[in-house]
């Protein structure tokens, strides 16, 4: 994995134009990285909070929730101050991820921190096509259940709906870079509000005149809901899919290096953070906790698209027609850097690439990605177990492991001092967390694939 992927070289225009380090001057503001923050946090992890509670039950549910967003906004306060090198101010920039482990730790951290990192927006794409598309096959679905009741069979092929959002994502791929994408952002987060708010108000609604199931301190019931085995196996994919729902610190860096200074972009950035971060856990609160009330134990696992909600019908297809918008711009969100990764190294490689060939290969490699990307999700279309999986899979070693570590190393805190046994502590905690959600995740995964057909199994 390359350290300077993501890296784009700026001439300089004149004095007014450009930042210290010789590039576009970067317009970015607190608002617009909250909005970005926003665009990347409430995605389709939101949607299946309400299962997640389910499985937790409403002691370790809620509690869950706030302990990941405490985590995240403290991890990333820390992983913010990384972005310059030295000076907060005048110090060395680091434009991804990647370059900041690089500057401060080297070595096999570099390469396992790329590895992650865009192993992770690639399953993050993965992942948000098939939610865009579960949920443009709810509005087809919605209006059947009206016209013909709610026991019609109104199953969809998911294959047509991931194509088509798959042929939308080659036209936004080729808008160049990171840099030219706040108008979308700002739109998704008002479509992402949008749904949320609706998911809250139906499920409010649903518990008002009547929960359809039971609720109880500890979640699904053994022996009444699910099996022992069973049990432990969802318990862990909840936490992986609530590790999900705060995963944005793969592009925080990114995010970061779009805010204009002074003030210092750490400052912004931890303004930015916290206002997301508060945001969104306060959906979660009211998604999860409302959408298990009114469904008990035996919720969908995705809130919006397994029609607990039927009517009123043009509202459940507004609340999906706001997701499948907001995906594409979360797509964009988590796609571009990793564009941005390959075509910088790509360039290095190959010069003649830059000044000769370089809309051409754009082109064609990120229509090559997004062909890679439908039939992945074609091949597992399994909402759950996948958001568990990418969950987990970035929690440690992106939101926890590389912040601290690069804390501990800036700051030179001392081998066993309290403050170092603290953070390390909580590093092997979260740690534990993610290696028991991966592996609940590849369950799920492989019990679906019992009863799944691909390319013919319907939703």
């Amino acid at each position: 994995m390359d350290i300077d992927a993501g890296r784009q070289v700026y001439l300089p225009r004149c004095n007014g134009d450009v930042d210290d380090d010789g590039r576009e001057k970067r317009t970015g503001t607190m608002w617009t990285a909250t909005a970005h923050i926003i665009t990347a946090v409430i995605g389709s992890g939101v949607l299946s909070l309400a299962w997640a509670i389910a499985q937790l039950g409403w002691v370790a549910g809620p509690l869950s929730l706030v302990l990941f967003a405490i985590v995240t906004f403290y991890t990333c306060g820390l992983l913010a101050d990384c972005y310059r090198v030295g000076d907060p101010v005048t110090g060395k920039r680091n434009y991804t991820y990647t370059e900041a482990v690089q500057a401060y730790l080297g070595g096999w951290h570099v390469w396992f921190c790329g590895f992650c990192q865009y192993v992770n927006m690639f399953g993050t794409g993965i992942g948000y096509t098939i939610t865009a598309s579960i949920s443009a096959a709810a509005l087809k679905k919605s209006n059947c259940f009206h016209k013909y009741g709610h026991k019609a069979d109104c199953s969809q092929h998911l294959s047509g709906y991931i194509i088509g959002f798959g042929v939308v994502q080659v036209i936004f791929c080729q808008v160049p870079n990171f840099h030219k994408l706040s108008w979308l952002s700002v739109v998704a987060a008002v479509m992402s509000f949008s749904y949320a708010a609706i998911a809250v108000g139906l499920s409010l609604a649903q518990t008002i005149s009547g929960p359809r199931g039971k609720t109880s301190l500890t979640g699904t019931e053994v022996g009444v809901d699910i099996d022992a085995s069973q049990k432990v196996w969802t318990t862990f994919q909840a936490l992986g899919n609530v590790a999900f729902a705060f995963s944005y610190s793969i592009i925080l860096i990114e995010i970061q290096d779009t805010l204009a200074s002074p003030p210092a972009e750490n400052k912004t950035m931890r303004q930015a953070t916290l206002m997301g971060i508060s945001t969104t856990t306060a959906f979660y609160m009211m998604c999860g906790c409302l959408g298990y009330a009114a469904f008990g134990n035996t919720v969908n696992g995705n809130i919006l698209t397994g029609f607990g909600f039927y009517e009123p019908y043009w509202l459940v297809d507004f609340a999906n027609v706001c997701i499948v918008l907001h995906l594409v711009g979360g797509f964009q969100v988590f796609c571009q850097p990793l564009f941005a990764a390959v075509e910088g190294a790509a360039v290095r490689r190959y010069p003649s690439l830059a000044r000769e060939h370089s809309i051409v290969f754009r082109l064609v490699w990120r229509t090559a990605f997004m062909g890679l990307t439908m039939l992945l999700a074609m091949v597992m279309p399994f909402f759950n177990s996948i958001l568990g999986f990418l969950g987990s899979i970035a929690f440690w070693p992106l939101t926890v492991f590389f912040p601290v570590e690069m804390y501990i190393r800036q700051r030179q805190i001392p081998k066993f001092s309290t403050k170092w046994v603290a953070l390390q502590s909580l590093s092997f905690v979260c740690f534990l967390v993610t290696a028991a959600a991966c592996a609940a995740s590849i369950q799920g995964v492989r019990d679906a694939l019992k009863t799944y057909t691909p390319f013919k199994t319907k939703t």
